[in-house]
């Protein structure tokens, strides 16, 4: 089936026949997912879904058209999620790591894998022509890591000898990868291991702060009482980047009114809960 065709019989449904079709392709998805595409049937997703030979035919009359209808479907659920306000879209490190922070801290990461390269392995060694489809899904994923890199460029986070490309598929090779690894290991650290090893590589391009950034926190410092007990994401962010710049730890420090040794831990602290699951 075409897609604009498809597309036209979807703007067509009811409310009713909306959700039939969603319930449809949450169970289809689950049936590939556990039993392989060939070994998938209409009888076992009739019976999963609650509904008729007729209604199945109605909204996918072949089993391409199903397939096809299944990486839509677990597509924009996957890129959905990952475009949503969680992650700021992707406008700074301390979000990529909130990123494979979710990751590692969902216990079942290692038992469910990703759907989207889960489905893809499975879809891939049949002789269904999808590969358009599963090819444009990865893409779009690819893309918002690469969009997020390049504003962290215009933003002055990473230096503009980055390739915002590149250090896209890095990452989603690295997620993809650390589950599958992960799977097999049945552990997390596989996963937990990859990711961090990608997103301290993007971060080896991060910028020193902007001139004077360190004087002004300096100022704002002098006038709070006291020792901070605890630095903000900024501060994190601003950290980081200092020291990666080769700016001496002492320098970093004194700007939030730490010791270099409370400036270590705090750091230690932070990606200790932003990683560890």
């Amino acid at each position: 089936m075409e897609a604009t065709t498809e597309a036209r019989v979807r703007q067509r449904l009811t409310d009713k026949g909306q959700a039939t079709r969603a319930r449809i392709l949450e169970h289809a998805a689950e049936l590939i997912y556990t039993k392989g595409v060939h070994a998938t049937n209409n009888e076992q997703l009739r019976r999963a879904a609650g509904i008729s030979g007729s209604q199945l035919n109605h909204y996918f009359p072949t089993k391409e058209s199903l397939v096809l209808a299944v990486i839509e479907w677990q597509a924009e659920r996957v890129l959905t999620f990952h475009r949503s306000e969680r992650f700021t879209h992707f406008e700074s490190l301390d979000s990529l790591r909130e990123w494979a922070g979710f990751y590692i801290a969902y216990e079942r990461s290692y038992q469910e894998g990703c759907s989207l390269g889960s489905l893809a392995s499975e879809i891939i060694k049949t002789d269904l022509d999808v590969r358009t489809e599963l090819a444009n899904a990865f893409e779009q994923w690819r893309d918002i890591f690469r969009d997020g890199l390049e504003r962290m460029q215009r933003l002055g986070h990473i230096s503009v000898e980055a390739d915002p490309t590149r250090l896209a598929y890095l990452l989603l090779s690295a997620f993809q990868g650390g589950m599958l690894l992960a799977q097999v290991a049945r552990d997390i650290a596989p996963l937990k291991d990859t990711l961090r090893a990608a997103i301290d590589y993007v971060q080896t391009f991060a910028m020193p702060p902007a001139a004077g950034a360190l004087e002004d926190l300096t100022e704002a410092q002098r006038k709070q009482p006291g020792r901070p007990r605890k630095l903000d994401p900024n501060q994190f962010a601003t950290a980081r980047a200092a020291l990666a710049a080769g700016q001496p730890v002492e320098q970093v420090a004194a700007a939030f009114g730490v010791s270099h040794a409370t400036l270590y831990r705090h750091l230690a602290e932070h990606d200790d809960e932003q990683i560890s699951p």
